[in-house]
């Protein structure tokens, strides 16, 4: 018999010592064993330590370093001055080195964190140097123009189109302009491709309409655009005198397909149905109405208007069930070749047409990388939906545009991108699983178990996307859950299957069915989307705030999705601290814009009253968003505690103090002494007391942001001293044509961006 075991024997249901020993060191006493104790936790130290071991193991260093990428990316956008390419470049490579020579030391991540930083920072400077293009400073009144026709918009009430110049004639200009985007009346836009030539009235490119605003300017550089303006007159289309190359004439094959389904889609529906129609399959987006366009954003239905991530997924889905059903039934060809992978790499090709199609944009850049990883992953039979899909699909992004990184598209479709990757991998396993009692199975025979899916769906990526959409437009929607529930199943197993049938059939003449089928999906939304933006309180105002709480909010979402560990609620502190200096981001007393037409001042009542010259409401629009107020620019309440006569204007402030704006030369002796802050669009006089905003004053700064502090005004500009960009010069050539005395022309509404020009993302 063997050996009786007389070592102590673990009591059941006591768990042992982090050692794993029984008893616990030091438990024994004389007489016997101790009784039976807790187990003994580590220290928090410990904890720590074993949470940062479990957050540092292999292939957890990836995620971050696009993440690290794309900080250097948006270092570089923050600096006032352009950096020296070479310097970037050598940091970049210095880094490099030292991370590959740290590979073996324990600062190996450190140093590949800090090196994706550099070659991100560079990668961002060579992009501007390699679009570095000359940009007009000042208005130009009178132009000759001629050049090759790029592209072309078909807007609500004007269109609009890029000119590549060939020939510039202005008059005290030593430059010459590569690109200029022109306004034209409804209908007047000439073909893309075509060479014009026309008179037109250049303005530089849209500045800030106020600190920390959009950058319109910055938009337009990288897209390779010095000014925008007006046509004036007949656009005469005549021979061109050199061939326009291989990418105009891309360019136009496409304009022409979009023109072909854009007309076939006219031929059956009309208004906001075609537009939106047109929109979702071609990408052109601008002819929506803007009481229908207002509504799909406030109701969260705005980002189904930006072909995207989820247009991607649907199309590359259809196409994938499609072709695998039809090799399905082909014997022949599936008895001797995996249908699925075939199937796979005819959805990859759609899905490069309908990127093509659709014109290429960034978040369309990013959704068919990510769709491409998927499908090559099915041809190599290897899980797909991962942090490495998005890592690569954001790599590929920087990369090619690293511009993109300030761009709303950008960073809602990656917030949105990342919670759901993070919520499938964390919390979205179950949906496959089957019942696993006959409640719950009968709840997933009726569809339940994809009802939740899409809830939390939308869910995950409206939260994730809140900041971001409140940054940029100043708004959220408390209803967009509601309304994604009830329009995105439709979108998704009508409206889009129907355009894309609708797309297929068209080369046979059976399109007219699936055009209507499309329409009357359309029609649902738009209703959907009215009924949400009804609701009390669907238009949720958020006045503007910094750059520093949405990249802590952002900082706060990463960590709370990359990490594994109990640490990732360190992400849930960061997000908190951010939406508290959101809610506490101190507002401006004094707005003024950047050519000195309008100006507001924050009176007892808290809100703006204004006092405007031009009949430009594009900026006021911005100012009313920005302070969360509900007035439009027409309202009559805007001029109230606001005293005009015909020398100016008086206003006061909170605590009771004047400002005053000065229309005539005799109005500033008065003003001067009675007054803490003078405006005018005049040159003041030199010996003025108070502080004076005048005509040198905001054509050097730009808009401007007053905020009173005792006796004395916090300043902030769009344009500092110090600033000087390729896109935002600080001070203009002295070759180029001088502002005239009188006042600028005003822009039509729709020679301006609108918010859907931001484009909503995913």
């Amino acid at each position: 018999m063997a050996e009786r075991d007389r070592s102590p024997r673990r009591p059941p249901g006591v768990a042992g010592s982090i050692a794993g020993t029984w008893p616990p060191r030091g438990a024994a006493q004389a007489g016997g064993l101790a009784p039976p104790a807790f187990a003994v936790w580590p220290s928090l130290v410990e904890r720590l330590r074993a949470w940062v071991r479990a957050e540092a193991g292999a292939g957890r260093l990836l995620p971050w370093v696009p993440v690290a990428f794309g900080a250097g990316v948006a270092l570089y956008f923050t600096a006032y001055r352009e950096p020296v390419l070479s310097v970037t470049i050598a940091a970049a490579v210095a880094w490099c080195v030292g991370a590959c020579l740290l590979r073996k030391s324990k600062f190996f991540a450190a140093a590949v964190l800090a090196a994706a930083t550099a070659t991100g920072f560079a990668t961002a400077t060579s992009k501007t140097a390699h679009v570095a293009h000359t940009v007009l400073m000042r208005p130009l009144y009178s132009v000759s123009l001629s050049g090759f026709v790029e592209a072309r918009d078909i807007r609500e009430r004007t269109d609009r189109f890029v000119l590549r110049v060939t020939r510039m004639d202005a008059p005290r200009l030593s430059t010459r302009l590569e690109r200029v985007r022109l306004s034209v009346k409804k209908g007047m836009a000439p073909e893309v491709g075509s060479f014009v030539e026309l008179k037109a009235r250049l303005l530089p490119p849209l500045s800030p309409l106020r600190p920390g605003s959009y950058d319109f300017s910055r938009d337009l550089f990288f897209q390779g655009i010095g000014a925008s303006g007006f046509a004036m007159g007949a656009i005469t289309t005549v021979e061109p005198p050199e061939s326009g190359g291989l990418a105009l004439r891309y360019a136009a094959l496409m304009q022409s397909l979009r023109d072909a389904i854009d007309a076939r889609i006219r031929s059956r529906l009309d208004g906001d149905e075609r537009a939106i129609a047109t929109a979702l399959l071609t990408g052109r987006r601008d002819a929506i109405s803007e009481p229908v366009n207002d509504a799909m954003f406030i109701s969260g239905l705005g980002h189904v208007l930006s072909i995207s991530g989820y247009h991607m997924a649907v199309v590359a889905g259809l196409m994938f069930f499609v072709f695998r059903a039809l090799f399905a039934l082909m014997p022949a060809f599936s008895s001797r070749h995996p249908i699925k992978k075939w199937a796979a790499l005819a959805a990859l090709a759609a899905a490069a047409f309908y990127l093509l199609l659709s014109g290429a944009e960034v978040a369309t850049q990013r959704s068919f990388i990510m769709i491409g990883i998927v499908l090559i992953g099915v041809m190599v039979d290897r899980p797909t939906l991962t942090f490495r899909t998005l890592t690569v699909a954001a790599f590929g992004v920087l990369l090619l545009a690293p511009e993109a990184i300030v761009h709303p598209s950008f960073q809602m479709s990656f917030a949105a991108t990342l919670a759901l990757v993070a919520g499938y991998q964390q919390g979205l396993p179950w949906m496959s699983k089957g019942g696993d009692t006959p409640l719950a199975a009968k709840i997933a025979l009726w569809g339940g178990r994809e009802i939740a899916g899409l809830l939390l769906v939308s869910l995950l990526a409206g939260t994730a996307t809140i900041p971001y959409i409140a940054y940029h437009f100043h708004r959220i929607s408390p209803y967009g859950v509601l309304a994604n529930l009830m329009a995105m199943p439709v979108v998704s197993a009508w409206v889009m299957p129907a355009g894309i049938l609708g797309l297929m059939s068209m080369p046979l003449g059976f399109d007219g069915l699936c055009w209507r089928l499309m329409g009357q999906g359309i029609e649902w939304m738009i209703s959907v989307a009215l009924w949400v933006t009804s609701f009390p309180g669907a238009v949720g105002r958020m006045a503007a705030f910094g750059t520093g709480p949405l990249l802590l909010c952002t900082a706060g979402l990463v960590v709370l999705c990359l990490l594994k560990t109990p640490l990732r609620f360190i992400g849930g502190l960061l997000i908190g601290g951010a939406i508290v200096l959101m809610i506490r981001a101190p507002q401006p007393d004094v707005l003024i814009s950047a050519d000195g037409s309008a100006a507001a001042v924050r009176g007892e009542s808290g809100r703006f009253s204004v006092v405007r010259s031009g009949s430009d409401l594009f900026a006021l629009r911005e100012w009313l968003a920005a302070d969360a107020d509900a007035r439009t620019p027409k309202d009559s309440t805007l001029g109230e505690g606001i005293r005009c006569d015909a020398a100016g204007c008086v206003g006061r402030l909170r605590d009771g103090s004047l400002v005053a704006i000065a229309k005539t030369i005799e109005a500033f002796e008065e003003d001067c002494r009675r007054a803490v802050l003078v405006v005018s669009a005049r040159d003041a006089p030199p010996g003025c007391t108070a502080l004076v905003v005048d005509r040198q004053v905001w054509r050097r700064s730009g808009a401007m942001a007053l905020r009173r502090l005792g006796e004395r005004f916090e300043i902030t500009t769009t344009r500092p001293l110090s600033y000087d960009r390729p896109w935002r010069r600080a001070v203009a050539p002295e070759s180029e044509a001088p502002v005239p005395p009188r006042a600028m022309p005003p822009q039509p509404r729709d020679a301006t961006p609108r918010e859907d020009d931001l484009e909503a993302g995913d």
